[in-house]
């Protein structure tokens, strides 16, 4: 073979990008959107939800669940866009908790998956959450479902997870201040190392 056929920019050696490069990637690409008319950005509101949690001293397997709790808005035949403006439920806490799963074990993914459950049995289960839903919150709560009842708070309940779920849902809602000052993805590369799931 001609050496001159050979591409030199093309190295052959280099290795398929690690899940926490991917995710990197999602938060600086698709997570600079902005937020479902919050005024943050997709990044820049899970960012918030992952410093919330950890400067409340949560477990890293909650540090990490906040951080990613809407990474289901990027995947799936529904955009979160679409959750906005067509009011069809783009299920992204399934979503996203089932993308997930690839790489996290249940600890953090089960929360994921039961965060807009949480949401909704909040609404019914606590006097007073519904008012601190954001104007955006309030829509799509109507979408997926709204307020849970009665039957269906018990169900959560006894669900295994509800309870850090619960918790990715306070962080959630409170994770939409564009004066808060976070720390970027990196900073929490090594946490989210330390969960993936080893083959």
């Amino acid at each position: 073979m001609n050496t001159a056929d050979i591409d030199t920019d093309t190295d052959i050696t280099a290795e398929a990008p690690g899940p926490i490069d991917e995710l990197a990637r999602l938060f600086e690409g698709e997570g600079s959107a902005e937020y479902l008319g919050e005024a943050v950005t997709q990044a820049g509101h899970m960012l918030q939800a992952g410093a919330l949690a950890e400067a409340a001293g949560a477990p890293a397997h909650l540090v990490a669940a906040a951080l990613l709790h809407d990474i289901g808005h990027f995947h799936g035949t529904v955009t979160g866009r679409d959750l906005m403006e067509g009011g069809l439920d783009n299920r992204h806490s399934h979503t996203g908790a089932d993308w997930l799963g690839r790489w996290f074990g249940p600890e953090v993914t089960e929360p994921v998956r039961l965060h807009v459950a949480a949401k909704r049995y909040l609404c019914t289960a606590e006097p007073g959450y519904f008012e601190l839903l954001s104007e955006a919150s309030v829509h799509t709560l109507r979408v997926q479902g709204g307020p849970m009842t009665a039957e269906q708070v018990r169900a959560f309940e006894a669900l295994p997870g509800a309870a850090d779920a619960v918790a990715v849902r306070r962080w959630d809602e409170q994770a939409k201040d564009p004066e808060m000052a976070t720390p970027g993805f990196d900073h929490f590369r090594p946490l989210l190392e330390g969960l993936l799931i080893r083959s």
